[in-house]
C-alpha cells in the first residue's frame, strides 16, 4: 500500500507539473466600468499614497480588494473610451487607429456616423486578424469565451468568438448589452429577441441573474479544462455593468439607504454583483488546486457610465473629467489589476512574474500591452504589427522597457466626436478635426493636472508641437482612417501642425 501510495503521490505531482507548464490566464473584464466605480482606490495623493474619494464610499467590491491585496494595481490603465474598439485591441494588440475599428459595432450594420469614413473596419474581427485567443489555442491552451462579444455584427466572421480562436462560447454574439438581466425574462425584452443573450436557455425562466449565470457557466469550463489538464484562458467579458440598470436582487439591501437615484442604486448592485463574480472564480480556482499557476488580469473596457445624474453631488467618474465616450480622462482610465490568485514566490511560474502585493503602482499601460504581454508569459511567439509592449517588469513593480504611448482615435461622432487624444509619457494631447485653429488642441500635463483643467496648448506651444508630430507620425505609421469635414463628408482631414 505504501508502495501504490508513493506512486500516486508521484504520478499526480508528474501531472501538476505537465499542467503548470504554462500560466493559465483569467482575464476578467467589466463593460462600462470606470476606475472610480469600486471601494479599491486607483488614485493617489502626491506621495504616491492611495487616496479614497466619495465614490469609493458608494460601492462594496470585497472581491477587488481581495485581489489587489494580492497583486498590483495600475493608477494609469487606458483603454478605449467605447468598447468594441478596447475589445478588437485587446485581441489584436493593435491600436484602434491600425485595426480600424474606431466605433461600437452595431450589429444591424455599419455605424460610421454622418462624417465618419464609411470604410473603418465595422465588422470587426476578420479572418486576417492573428488573436490573442487563437495563438494560446495553438499554443494548446483551452480558451474559453463567456459574456459579451461585441467583436463583429451579425452573420460576420467576428459575431462568433469560436471563429478565432475560442474553444467554448457562453453568450457571446454581436449584441452589445443584454435585453435583461433577469433569467425570469429569458435574458431579453418583451417579444424584442434582437438583444436576447445567446446560449444560457437553461436558466430561462429562473431566479438567475445574467451576472451569476455567466459565472456558473465559466467555472463549469475552467474545471473542464484542469481535468483535461490542459492550461487555459479564459476570457470573462460581463455585460454588466452596461444598460439596462436592472438591480441584481442579491444586493439591493445593501443601498436601500444611499442617497442616490434608483439607476444609481441598481448599477451598484451590479457592480457588486460582478465583484462576487470575481470573488467566486478566486475561491474556484483555489478549490481546484490550479490558484499557484493562475494569473489574473481585472479590467473595464471603457470609462464609467455610471448612471448618478442630478441625485449625486459628484460628477460619476469624480476627481477625474469625463465619462464612457469622451476624451477625457475619465472616458478612458479604468480599474486594472494582475495578481496570482495564490502568491508563492517558489512557484517555477511566478518566478518569471513576481508581483508585489497590495502595491499602487505609479507606472501606465493599456489594452495593447495585455497581447504581447500575455503571450510571452505564455511562450508564444507572434509577428505582425501591434501597438503594445511587454510591460512585464511594470507588473513586477518595476519600469516599463519601452515609453508608455497611447494612441485614441475616434473618427466618430459620440459625447466627443471627430477626435485623437494621445498620451506619451505624462503628457496627454488631444486634437480635434472640426474645430478651429483657435480651439483644436486641448494640452494638458497629467502629473500635475490629473482633473484636465488647465489646458496648456495657448502657453506651451513648443511642447504642443512635438506631441502633434508625434501623434501624426502614429497615425500615419498606423494608415489610420480620418473624419470628413462638416460641409465636406467626403473630404478627410488630417492633422496639421499648430
Amino acid at each position: 500500500m505504501k508502495t501504490t501510495f508513493l506512486f500516486a503521490a508521484a504520478f499526480f505531482t508528474l501531472a501538476h507539473l505537465q499542467a503548470a507548464e504554462k500560466p493559465n490566464i483569467i482575464l476578467f473584464l467589466v463593460d462600462d466600468m470606470g476606475v472610480m466605480d469600486t471601494s479599491v482606490p486607483f488614485l493617489a495623493d502626491k506621495e504616491g499614497k492611495p487616496e479614497r474619494h466619495p465614490l469609493n464610499n458608494l460601492f462594496r467590491t470585497p472581491g477587488m480588494e481581495r485581489l489587489s491585496g494580492l497583486g498590483i494595481r495600475m493608477r494609469h490603465f487606458y483603454a478605449n473610451s467605447v468598447c468594441s474598439p478596447t475589445r478588437v485591441s485587446i485581441m489584436t494588440g493593435q491600436s484602434s487607429a491600425r485595426h480600424r475599428t474606431t466605433q461600437w459595432i452595431r450589429p444591424e450594420g455599419n455605424n460610421a456616423g454622418a462624417q465618419g469614413p464609411k470604410d473603418w473596419q465595422w465588422k470587426g474581427i476578420t479572418p486576417k486578424h492573428k488573436t490573442l485567443a487563437g495563438l494560446l489555442k495553438k499554443a494548446g491552451y483551452r480558451t474559453i469565451h463567456a459574456g459579451k462579444a461585441h467583436f463583429g455584427p451579425n452573420d460576420s466572421y467576428g459575431e462568433l468568438p469560436e471563429n478565432f480562436g475560442f474553444d467554448v462560447n457562453i453568450g457571446g454574439r454581436a449584441i452589445g448589452q443584454p435585453g435583461s438581466y433577469y433569467g425570469k425574462s429569458n435574458f431579453t425584452r418583451g417579444k424584442n429577441k434582437s438583444r436576447a443573450v445567446f446560449g444560457l436557455e437553461k436558466y430561462h425562466g429562473k431566479d438567475t441573474y445574467l451576472t451569476e449565470a455567466l459565472t456558473i457557466e465559466i467555472n463549469a469550463e475552467i474545471k473542464r479544462s484542469v481535468e483535461q489538464k490542459k492550461p487555459f484562458f479564459a476570457y470573462m467579458s460581463h455585460y454588466a455593468v452596461h444598460a439596462p440598470f436592472n438591480p441584481d436582487p442579491r444586493f439591493t439591501a445593501n443601498y436601500s439607504d444611499k442617497k442616490v437615484g434608483k439607476n444609481a442604486q441598481a448599477f451598484a448592485t451590479m457592480i457588486e454583483g460582478i465583484d462576487k463574480s470575481l470573488n467566486d472564480m478566486l475561491d474556484h480556482v483555489e478549490k481546484l488546486g490550479v490558484a499557484e499557476d493562475t494569473l489574473v488580469f481585472f479590467l473595464g473596457d471603457n470609462g464609467t457610465d455610471a448612471p448618478l445624474g442630478k441625485t449625486h453631488a459628484i460628477a460619476c467618474a469624480a476627481p477625474l473629467r469625463g465619462k464612457k465616450g469622451t476624451h477625457y480622462e475619465g472616458g478612458m482610465r479604468v480599474p486594472f489589476i494582475a495578481a496570482w490568485a495564490r502568491p508563492n514566490k517558489d512557484n517555477p511560474l511566478q518566478k518569471s512574474l513576481p508581483i508585489p502585493a497590495g502595491m499602487l503602482s505609479s507606472a501606465k499601460g493599456s489594452i495593447c500591452d495585455l497581447f504581447p504581454t500575455i503571450l510571452k508569459l505564455a511562450g508564444v511567439s507572434h509577428d505582425g504589427k501591434i501597438d503594445g509592449s511587454d510591460f512585464a517588469g511594470a507588473l513586477s513593480g518595476g519600469k516599463r522597457t519601452k515609453e508608455f504611448t497611447f494612441l485614441m482615435h475616434f473618427p466618430h461622432g459620440h459625447r466627443s466626436s471627430y477626435y485623437t487624444a494621445w498620451h506619451q509619457g505624462d503628457w496627454k494631447l488631444v486634437y480635434h478635426y472640426n474645430r478651429p485653429p483657435e480651439t483644436r488642441h486641448e494640452l494638458f500635463h497629467l502629473a500635475v493636472d490629473r482633473t484636465e483643467s488647465n489646458n496648456l496648448a495657448a502657453t506651451e506651444k513648443k511642447e504642443l508641437r512635438r506631441m502633434v508630430k508625434s501623434m501624426t507620425a502614429a497615425l500615419e505609421e498606423a494608415d489610420a482612417q480620418y473624419p470628413g469635414s462638416k460641409k465636406n463628408p467626403g473630404k478627410k482631414i488630417k492633422p496639421v501642425l499648430p
